[in-house]
């Protein structure tokens, strides 16, 4: 079996940023407008009036202070609540397959790879602009790449889970070099309607290059030392958005085709699953929890986080040993614990040994487990 590496990553990120303030501003005259409509309603009981936001009432419920999004004006338009994109022709590349490219393009420089290098390309994210022709397909294409690409979705842990489909396929040379990009337009699919989960997400793209470790030109090269994956059904996040919806003859637009939570369960049930998970795996590797130099873990809240590393190694959490994103970019789905690798490795020295882990909807846990040579 070849031995594996990262060899490069890269990162999209979008042109405007909503702040906290700009958004609670946005959703209250939203929450405003709905009263003064239900007015009647609400005097006689028949509903109860939306409660408004605060920034100290995200701030405290994750830790978020900022989103970037594609776009910024359909988001804080009170009467819309949701991105505006202009539709393109099948003949133009798509929104999804431009994001992808420019971050694939960034992890091939830093891999020294062009589109001929690269025989494997998996598109992995949360949702797919379209059903098919396949996202992969299209990203492949436009960077020119050979080989084959296909779709994945495993909602939060999209990218862990592509990174070991990719390491597999190299292990076992049905690839050289495979491209795994995440585009999450999560924006998309955000409820900015709803108090509980208005702030939660933004829009971003990963990529990772994963290759033979005899092929690596990167001064800057990860092994693969192992990857793990679980997943347990679960209710508790769910988006019931699909092709069927039509033929049910249900409302495109009612909550349950957008994201929702319970998140309260969500935080009781995964962090004991999430650090059960890592320290398992780990220990099956011969390292013990306090030998990982740094975890870099899905960026969805703050004090689950948090809760997560105390588990594992006890004692205060800092971002040296577990760097967070979520302040700046918000919970980006499958791409938050990329983009912590991607901002915080470079420091690292030769030897040291790090978890890249996501977890989420599905319930989904994903791991790997890389050291720096």
């Amino acid at each position: 079996m070849k031995d594996v590496v990262i060899s490069g990553t890269g990162l999209y990120k979008p042109p405007h940023i909503i702040t906290n303030a700009e958004l609670v501003e946005a959703f209250n005259a939203y929450a405003a407008l709905q009263n003064e409509k239900n007015a009647a309603r609400i005097a006689a009981g028949e509903v109860a009036p939306m409660v408004t936001s605060s920034v100290e009432f995200i701030e405290k419920a994750s830790g978020i202070k900022q989103r970037y999004v594609i776009d910024k004006v359909g988001v804080l338009d009170p009467t819309r609540m949701k991105p505006h994109f202009e539709p393109r022709a099948d003949e133009d590349l798509s929104l999804m397959a431009e994001i992808a490219v420019s971050a694939a393009r960034q992890a091939m420089d830093a891999a020294g790879k062009t589109g001929a290098d690269i025989d494997g390309v998996l598109c992995a994210a949360a949702n797919m602009q379209r059903a098919y022709p396949a996202m992969a397909v299209e990203i492949q294409q436009a960077i020119g790449a050979g080989g084959y690409g296909f779709d994945m979705n495993v909602a939060c842990s999209s990218a862990t889970f592509a990174i070991e489909q990719a390491v597999n396929a190299v292990r076992c040379g049905t690839a050289k070099c495979v491209l795994v990009v995440n585009p999450e337009i999560t924006s998309a699919h955000l409820e900015w309607r709803d108090r509980d989960c208005h702030f939660i997400f933004g829009d971003v793209c990963t990529a990772v290059i994963v290759e033979a470790a005899e092929t690596a030109t990167s001064a800057d090269r990860w092994q693969v030392l192992g990857t793990r994956l679980v997943t347990q059904f679960s209710n508790h996040i769910r988006n019931n958005a699909g092709f069927m919806n039509r033929c049910e003859d249900t409302d495109p637009d009612a909550r349950d085709k957008t994201f929702r939570q319970e998140g309260r369960k969500v935080f009781k049930e995964v962090v004991p699953m999430a650090a059960e998970h890592i320290e398992r795996h780990l220990h099956d590797l011969g390292f013990e929890t306090t030998q990982a130099r740094r975890y870099w873990l899905h960026q969805a809240n703050l004090g689950m986080n948090q809760l997560v590393i105390r588990k594992l190694v006890g004692g205060e959490v800092g971002d040296d040993l577990a760097p967070l994103i979520l302040d700046e970019y918000a919970n980006t789905a499958s791409a938050g614990s990329i983009i912590a690798f991607h901002l915080h490795h470079a420091d690292l020295k030769t030897g040291d040994v790090g978890v890249i882990c996501s977890f989420g909807a599905g319930y989904s846990i994903g791991s790997v487990v890389v050291k720096r040579l």
